[in-house]
């Protein structure tokens, strides 16, 4: 497959990721904000190219993800005109062959296995701290990019929800709902497909700060400026030290163990309903959920 010319680059208001250096902070930002920060393919590598430029960058010490717009990310793409996954992709997060002229769960599962799990996996491993910058909507893949960070700073305003279990499918690829919460809790997120508020969430440990909107952005600044006072390596050593507790937990084995089941619901509903996704598009999801949430 043909790639385009990395050193050019599409004007900023094109750009679907924008990347930007502010002392020894990479500051990463979703830009599909008429989309709610819905990621498809082209973003996913893109984001990946901000965060090798931003760790092959030794002033940076802390990349900052965040999202442009009312909205951190509203998930998976599952239906603007920028879905994108009938087409190839460059493989970086595993070895796998290529999904396009392949079907079913041959499709699915090489396809989500880069993209999804694998992507998240690899940015979860960056050795320099990330922090996720969250305001509006963090919604079902929403979570995977936050979750992939070291924490999460959210605004007042924010919400997190995975509603994926409306679709028969039992969560997000990057599973790491009983890790970053706590199992019972998880549950709760899963079985009800409910939004549960920043302040709930901080509660339940998935987000550390919680702060006014309008504070967001110089809070998530003022953390990163503190962390980078800190040697690169220790950071780096640090950051390993915690992720490989959480491994020895099982985080890793039970993502693994989740990712055969997400692709068993999948191709269940492919099976007996319209499609992969239970027929349900973007819209569809979202008067469920509005519909619920009310009832």
């Amino acid at each position: 497959m043909s790639h385009a010319d990395p050193t050019t680059e599409p004007p900023e208001d094109d750009r679907v990721v924008t990347y930007e250096v502010r002392g020894h902070i990479a500051l990463v930002t979703m830009n599909r904000p008429e989309y709610s920060n819905a990621q498809n393919s082209a973003m996913t590598y893109a984001l990946d190219t901000a965060f090798t430029r931003a760790v092959d960058d030794d002033r940076v010490k802390v990349i900052v993800l965040a999202g442009a717009g009312k909205h951190f990310s509203g998930g998976h793409d599952i239906g603007t005109p920028g879905r994108d996954i009938d087409q190839a992709f460059e493989r970086r997060a595993v070895i796998h062959w290529d999904h396009t002229d392949k079907h079913g769960v041959d499709s699915r599962f090489a396809r989500e296995s880069e993209v999804y799990l694998g992507m998240c996996r690899r940015w979860r491993e960056i050795p320099k701290p990330m922090i996720a910058m969250v305001q509006g909507a963090c919604i079902a893949g929403g979570l995977m990019l936050a979750w992939s960070c070291d924490f999460v700073v959210a605004s007042d305003d924010a919400f997190f929800a995975d509603p994926v279990v409306r679709m028969g499918i039992p969560g997000v690829e990057y599973f790491a709902h009983p890790w970053v919460m706590n199992p019972r809790a998880a549950k709760e997120l899963l079985y009800t497909g409910d939004r549960f508020p920043a302040a709930r969430a901080r509660e339940l440990g998935m987000v550390n700060q919680v702060v006014a909107r309008e504070d967001l952005e110089r809070t998530v600044l003022d953390m990163a400026e503190r962390i980078s006072a800190m040697p690169r390596l220790g950071l780096a050593l640090t950051k390993k030290a915690v992720n490989q507790a959480e491994d020895a937990m099982g985080m890793r084995t039970g993502m693994d163990s989740v990712f055969g089941l997400h692709h068993a619901a999948h191709a269940h509903n492919a099976e007996t309903a319209a499609d992969s996704l239970s027929g349900l598009d973007a819209s569809a999801m979202a008067e469920a959920n509005t519909t619920a949430s009310q009832e």
